[in-house]
């Protein structure tokens, strides 16, 4: 049986230029362009990119067999000189390394970890089970791979300041639905994935939270079906906050049909928490924003929406960097 207890939050050490990036694929393939596109793109952010040759191993969807990967996953973390972690895709099949994690090892072992989509399943029960601050981030063959698909300041800001960033936004980009303000954990991630947890020993934690919510080219009543699963089992109790994301594709398709808007105040409106909508992480259509799941923040939602994420990583001293160059 696996505890309830909630694990001390570990910040891992905050990723600098010349830092070697491991990359793996827990899920699904990649194309092999995309894949080169992004290394391209952590080379000119000054990191060395860093993968095994195995990681263009395919096996049915997957990038190769459950061992490959979860062999993959387990060896950077273990490799001292990789600072932080990043996966090339989602897609589908992270579920399938859930049972069989050495949660002892990741927990020794703290490092960045990021990813999104079908990673949401790893960012979740990884924050919820050895208390390792998450990202939700933009992927190596995704958005690293696209001209302008990261926010840097916020991807800087998250895994190397190791300080708390405030971050408002203007109204084009990030709506209020409902207003007030809200004091919790920052968790969440692509929606479809978090329903499938529901049911399963690797299920979402939500009180308290600063929830993060979701998902590209779902249609509106599938929408509502998920928020209502989530509703009916209690996630929505005692959750802090919600924050949607773009919810890209995901809109009516008639000019009489009920907005996605009001859809979401229709079925959460009733918690009297402040909510948000189109804060642009994971699947968007621009720069794609980088949030840490597991740490403090404050959400205002007001005539315009602000939020401030407290420090996610551990910033090293000046002589800890030299000792290891």
């Amino acid at each position: 049986m696996i505890s309830s207890a909630q694990p001390e939050r570990l910040r891992p050490p905050a990723l600098r230029q010349g830092d070697t990036v491991g990359i793996v694929a827990p899920a699904s393939g990649f194309r092999p362009g995309d894949f080169e596109a992004g290394c391209d793109t952590l080379r000119r952010l000054g990191y060395h990119p860093f993968y095994l040759p195995s990681i263009f191993e395919r096996e049915l969807y997957f990038a190769g067999s459950l061992e490959r990967r979860l062999g993959e996953l387990h060896e950077m973390f273990r490799r001292t000189e990789v600072r932080a972690i990043l996966c090339a895709r989602g897609g589908y099949g992270c579920n399938y390394l859930l049972p069989h994690l050495d949660l002892e090892l990741i927990r020794a072992n703290p490092k960045i970890f990021a990813g999104c989509s079908d990673v949401t399943m790893l960012l979740t029960y990884l924050c919820d089970r050895t208390g390792l601050v998450t990202f939700h981030a933009p992927m190596v063959a995704g958005d690293f791979s696209r001209p302008g698909g990261i926010d840097v300041d916020a991807w800087s800001a998250a895994v190397s300041s190791g300080k708390a960033y405030p971050r408002a936004f203007i109204r084009d980009d990030v709506q209020p639905l409902l207003e007030g303000d809200a004091e919790g954990t920052l968790y969440g991630g692509c929606l479809s994935l978090l329903c499938t947890s529901l049911g399963t020993p690797y299920e979402i934690r939500t009180a308290g939270k600063i929830l993060f919510l979701e998902d590209r080219g779902e249609k509106p009543y599938k929408i509502d079906r998920m928020l209502m699963q989530l509703k009916l089992a209690g996630k929505f109790e005692g959750v802090a906050g919600i924050i949607f994301g773009e919810m890209l594709d995901c809109g009516q398709r008639r000019a009489n049909d009920e907005t996605l808007h009001d859809l979401v105040v229709r079925i959460l409106g009733e918690f009297k928490v402040p909510i948000a909508f189109g804060l642009k992480s994971g699947h968007v259509s621009g720069k794609s924003f980088t949030l840490p799941f597991g740490v403090s923040a404050t959400l205002n939602v007001r005539e315009r929406v602000a939020l401030k994420i407290e420090a996610a990583v551990q910033a090293e001293p000046a002589s800890v960097r030299v000792s290891r160059s």
